[in-house]
């Protein structure tokens, strides 16, 4: 996206000529954000199940910030309290930034709370609208191979990015479109992503996340498993110091089975 930025202002003095140049710049970034999706409004039951769900991740998501999902509560009674929710999740060390997927009523009542409403598509809607483009493009396969063959040869190319060298903590790298081939390390603290494939010719120790345009055919290769986040479109595991024995420090392939992320030596 663009950057909005005032133009300099030049301001006249009695002895010299001064320039004032704006405080602010404005200009918009790509942030992966966990996202909460909540199906029930009783929050003492939300609490309950958060604890158990950070008790195994809880270093990784402190002072993290996550955008509620309200798909699953529309028709759900009591209503949301936002303020309650906010106040539970900060008690747990999360930061609440917006709802995405609520009613308009809902919607409302977080403004009203000091949410922001994010429009964008969520991971399941992404997933159900690539697996229609994909029947279309299957369909439209089967009618070109009914009709007569012409003699052609067609070369097909996928945007790709290659890096060679390491991904310090901090960084955040992302191939848009297509694959990441990294040959340097992604040491703890960084981010590399992809919509398509990645491939890490080096150790893995930061987090990695492939098929972020929702594509479930996504695969991460890595030449040592040693990750804190591993992600597949959305589908995501966490590690803290617990990667069992038979992955640690092997070469591996991530990949989804139906919904279920699996993680496999390459031998």
């Amino acid at each position: 996206m663009g950057t909005i930025q005032t133009e300099p202002t030049k301001i006249n003095s009695h002895s010299s000529e001064k320039v004032h140049t704006s405080s602010v710049v404005l200009k918009g970034s790509v942030f992966t954000l966990p996202i909460l999706k909540l199906s029930s409004c009783d929050l003492d039951l939300v609490e309950k199940d958060l604890t158990l769900r950070l008790s195994t991740a809880q270093s990784f998501f402190k002072n993290a910030p996550v955008v509620i999902d309200l798909e699953f509560t529309h028709d759900l009674t009591p209503e949301i309290r936002f303020t309650q929710l906010e106040a539970l999740l900060r008690k747990h060390q999360l930061v609440p930034v917006g709802v995405q997927n609520g009613t308009q009523k809902q919607n409302e009542a977080a403004i009203n709370a000091g949410f922001a409403i994010l429009t964008g598509q969520s991971i399941d809607k992404i997933i159900e609208a690539d697996r229609s483009r994909r029947d279309e493009a299957q369909e439209a396969a089967q009618k070109q191979d009914a009709m007569p063959k012409v003699s052609t040869s067609i070369v097909m190319t996928e945007a790709s990015k290659m890096i060679t060298h390491p991904i310090r903590s901090g960084q955040r790298t992302y191939a848009k479109g297509g694959d990441l081939v990294l040959l340097g390390a992604v040491n703890a603290g960084a981010e590399v992503m992809a919509d398509g494939n990645l491939h890490i010719y080096a150790p893995l120790r930061g987090r990695a996340l492939a098929g972020l345009d929702g594509n479930t055919e996504s695969r991460i290769f890595c030449q040592s498993m040693e990750a804190e986040l591993v992600a597949i479109a959305g589908n995501y595991r966490v590690f803290e110091d617990n990667i069992p024995p038979e992955i640690f420090r092997k070469s591996v392939q991530i990949f989804l089975d139906g919904e279920q992320l699996k993680i496999e030596p390459i031998v």
